[in-house]
């Protein structure tokens, strides 16, 4: 079974696409970049821009019925790789030793001219993997 996952939790798709969608017990988000749910976009520290992504992530998941805990895979579009290595301190803020496999990509440009964007596919139902 498919289902389109919507919270507005997390701000709403700024085009033709769905939060995320889950198929069976897998969660596939779309890329997150740094809006509040309301739209607001936040820009300057790449800091807060990161939290944001991943608070807007993790409400995504938890509507489909998974958690950062749960995620098995990440994607990170950075515009600028000298911010590799505060984003990597606020990732791991947020997975505490359960790290994901993950890939970090230097991109030219991102939606609305935002620094960082994140996506993730994840588990759900329950289903849990461990190190």
């Amino acid at each position: 079974m498919i289902k389109r996952i919507n919270t507005q939790k997390a701000p709403a798709a700024i085009g033709p696409y769905a939060q995320a969608i889950k198929v069976g017990n897998m969660v596939y988000t779309s890329g997150q970049i740094p809006l509040t749910p309301e739209g607001e976009l936040i820009k300057g520290d790449i800091h807060e821009q990161t939290r944001q992504i991943l608070v807007n992530l993790q409400n995504v998941l938890e509507e489909a019925g998974s958690s950062l805990q749960h995620i098995v895979k990440t994607t990170i579009y950075l515009t600028d790789m000298d911010d590799f290595l505060a984003v990597n301190t606020v990732y791991g803020e947020f997975f505490a030793g359960s790290f994901p496999a993950r890939s970090t990509v230097a991109v030219k440009t991102l939606p609305k001219n935002v620094d960082i964007e994140i996506d993730a596919v994840a588990v759900a139902d329950g289903d849990t993997y461990s190190f």
